[in-house]
């Protein structure tokens, strides 16, 4: 089975998202986002990072997020990093950079 959103995706693994929401959540609400990482950002707004099995989980958490009456502001896949290989810009760049 591949994934056409990403075929070096693996299927069997959960995507990381980061939902970001206006507004600071307080410490009481680590155990509802489970597994998320909830980082305050010095703008005002919180960050949540973590894995999310499927798209139903995703709604679960937007539904959260909704609940809390609190502005969603992004969620957005994040993808792994990749490793890009040497080209000519890249080189150019790096030689730049020295």
């Amino acid at each position: 089975m591949s994934n056409e959103l990403d075929p070096r995706a693996d299927p069997n693994q959960p995507t990381v998202y980061q939902i970001r929401i206006k507004g600071h959540l307080g410490p009481q609400w680590t155990e509802w986002f489970g597994d998320l990482s909830i980082t305050l950002e010095d703008n005002g707004d919180t960050q949540l990072t973590g894995p999310v099995v499927d798209q139903a989980a995703l709604h679960g958490l937007l539904r959260k997020v909704r609940d809390l009456g609190m502005p969603l502001i992004s969620a957005i896949r994040i993808n792994p990093p990749r490793r890009m290989t040497p080209t000519s810009n890249n080189k150019l760049r790096e030689e730049n950079e020295r």
